[in-house]
């Protein structure tokens, strides 16, 4: 006969509400999975937590919701009391301070600490997507929300070490683009104040500094390279056929950079196989301290002062062409000016095969060679200041070339006649130049400084020391500028040089 154990509960009041009865069941009915299933869903449905704020966000009492959680419902009333208390204190609080312009919080007193969301979305940082990235598996550490937590034991504020430091990571985005911060792909990056000040004082000096080379870049000569106006002169010269290939750099300098090129035609005049381009860099940072070859310069001086400084420039192209017409027709040894455009002047190559001729200085000449190359020299100087009314101004071992076995004059574009204001000072330094180079090459017969000038100039400046010699030759550049004054509009000897302007000779 099988046995049936009847299971009875005992009811009993319960003061959180009233228990269900229970119905009775066999012994078979308990060990079955069915009933177990459902009486541990009924136990799931009794102990999830309940809604415990309305709608309005305010608490529930006992009456409008009913639970069998004694956890959720003393949380509930906790909450309600220290709501309740809160409040109190804000009426203490502001009983105390009353209207006066100092006031005294109770904020640390408070039972539930305030919480400030954050709405700044601008200063959260934007990871990059990582959903395609190898590194997907590693986050960032979530930035911690500023207020209190708790009862006021831990304060995150806005001056938090984490808080700032990812925040300057997220304002690095506000740099130059070609500053790299490096950040992303699930780094928990964070800067300090310090290092995100200096690399934004630098990301700023960089944006600055690149302007400045984008601007000088745009109107400027560089070294072994040329600016697109200057490139455009180049290619209309060899789309005109007046050159036919520019082969490349050959030399550079403080005032222009000279470039190989092979010859192509003109209508009127003959063109070299090899020629050079001589192209005056349009920066003016080198020509600051050279104006006064040009602005005292008589056969210039009226339209120096007419010209903004970068048209200045074209004005040194246009003055050494017409300084090389005038030796060109002395019979010195220099290159023959082809063609001028702007400031890209075009001359016959000196050298052979894209090959420049090397300078006095370069060549290591011979004791008989250099004896040679002394005495060509001093008539070149002599042609110059005689023949060619002009002081060369700047020569020296560097502007003298060695090819087919003599010497060549170059770079005259500094060049100025005897009659400026500081022409016999410039000849006195070119003699001192030659003196001293050909002194240490061992040509013994060559003369001092003082000696040589009054070869060349034809003066005759007895003075034995280099102070009264420099004071002498003053006194003279003085006088003669006076004179120059003074008998401007009786000096009528001018002659003209091909396609120059008028130069002026004194009687």
């Amino acid at each position: 006969m099988e046995q049936v154990a009847i299971i009875t509960t005992e009811t009993r009041p319960s003061p959180w509400g009233v228990n269900k009865p229970v119905n009775q069941c066999s012994l078979a009915d308990v060990m079955s999975e069915q009933l177990a299933r459902e009486l541990q869903l009924e136990e799931e449905s009794h102990c999830a937590p309940q809604e415990a704020l309305s709608d309005e966000g305010s608490f529930l009492t006992g009456d409008d919701i009913a639970t069998s959680s004694d956890e959720v419902l003393a949380q509930m009333l906790q909450m309600q009391f220290d709501k309740e208390y809160d409040a109190q204190l804000l009426r203490e609080e502001r009983k105390f301070n009353g209207d006066s312009k100092v006031s005294i919080s109770f904020e640390n007193y408070r039972k539930v600490q305030p919480y400030e969301e954050s709405d700044s979305s601008g200063d959260e940082v934007d990871w990059q997507d990582t959903r395609h990235d190898p590194y997907k598996a590693v986050k960032p550490t979530p930035t911690p929300k500023k207020g209190f937590i708790g009862k006021g034991k831990d304060i995150t504020t806005k001056h938090d070490e984490v808080v700032c430091g990812r925040k300057n990571t997220a304002r690095m985005e506000n740099f130059a683009p070609e500053f790299q911060v490096g950040d992303g792909i699930g780094m928990d990056l964070k800067l300090s104040n310090q290092v995100f000040n200096a690399l934004k004082q630098h990301s700023i000096s960089e944006q600055r500094r690149s302007a400045r080379l984008h601007d000088k870049k745009e109107v400027s000569t560089a070294e072994k390279a040329v600016d697109p106006k200057t490139r455009l002169l180049l290619y209309k010269m060899v789309n005109a056929g007046t050159l036919d290939t520019i082969n490349g750099c050959v030399s550079t300098g403080k005032e222009s950079v000279v470039f190989h090129a092979s010859g192509g035609r003109l209508e009127d005049q003959e063109v070299p196989a090899e020629c050079a381009l001589k192209v005056f860099k349009t920066t003016l940072n080198e020509f600051k301290n050279r104006d006064k070859y040009i602005k005292d310069d008589y056969r210039f001086k009226d339209r120096f002062s007419k010209l903004n400084p970068r048209k200045i420039i074209r004005m040194w192209a246009e003055k050494e062409k017409h300084n090389l017409k005038r030796m060109q027709k002395a019979g010195i040894p220099c290159p023959e000016v082809v063609l001028l455009k702007k400031h890209v002047l075009v001359m016959s190559f000196i050298g052979k095969d894209q090959v420049p001729a090397p300078t006095l200085k370069e060549a290591k000449l011979g004791l008989e060679d250099s004896i040679q190359a002394y005495h060509e020299v001093l008539s070149m100087m002599k042609q110059l200041y005689d023949e060619c009314n002009l002081v060369h101004a700047d020569l020296s071992e560097y502007n003298m070339l060695w090819h087919d076995g003599k010497v060549w004059l170059i770079d005259v574009s500094q060049s100025v006649e005897p009659t400026h204001p500081h022409g016999l000072e410039f000849l006195y330094r070119d003699c001192r130049n030659v003196s001293q180079f050909f002194q240490k090459a061992g040509v013994t017969e060559t003369p001092n400084e003082r000696e040589l000038f009054n070869i060349v100039s034809g003066l005759n400046i007895t003075s034995d020391n280099q102070a009264d010699f420099l004071a002498e030759i003053e006194a003279l550049e003085k006088l003669n500028e006076s004179h120059v004054q003074n008998h401007g509009k009786k000096i009528s000897a001018f002659h003209k040089d091909d396609e120059g302007p008028p130069l002026m000779y004194d009687e």
